[in-house]
């Protein structure tokens, strides 16, 4: 073979898997944009169980945070939150909690943990809507942080430390 034509194909199979790479990342990016609108669109109730739904907060930043109250993981990184909302959090995002367990029970695990946060109860759905945002597992916590055209531009599984919640919070409000 000459080296022309091994140059040709070499840069031919580059060419092709650039084209599946930007195939595939197009494909990510809708689904990406379809877990981030089902989100927005998503029925839930607060703790007082009037309905709500995240577009109430369009053209904010949102840190969601998925949660629940057997949840160890979600014990440690929920008094993060509510200190970051006190300490730093500008008006211009917001976090929102939503819940995946009874209503008593978050109602009381709100009470104690002193969440200053608006609390909302996800049903049944809620798995469908983790997987639809990228949680294949449905593992809690799981964190969906979308900027104020609402791109998800953050997922997280597992509770997030104090520098990475800063750096997730920079990302919506910058």
């Amino acid at each position: 073979m000459t080296s022309g034509r091994r140059e040709a194909l070499i840069l031919g199979a580059v060419g092709v898997a650039a084209a599946a790479a930007g195939a595939l990342a197009g494909v990510f990016a809708l689904q990406a944009r379809s877990g981030a609108a089902e989100l927005l669109a998503a029925r839930f109730t607060d703790l007082d169980g009037r309905p709500r739904r995240l577009l109430e907060w369009q053209g904010r930043g949102l840190l969601c945070n998925f949660w629940a109250t057997w949840c160890a993981p979600c014990l440690e990184e929920i008094p993060l939150l509510v200190a970051a909302k006190r300490q730093w959090l500008p008006s211009s995002a917001e976090i929102v909690g939503i819940g995946i367990d009874s209503v008593d029970k978050m109602q009381q695990f709100s009470a104690t943990y002193k969440i200053n946060y608006p609390v909302l109860v996800a049903d049944d759905t809620a798995v469908t809507l983790l997987r639809a945002l990228g949680n294949r597992s449905g593992g809690l916590p799981y964190t969906v942080a979308l900027d104020r055209h609402g791109v998800v531009v953050e997922r997280r599984l597992g509770a997030l430390k104090e520098p990475e919640l800063r750096q997730v919070l920079a990302r919506l409000v910058g």
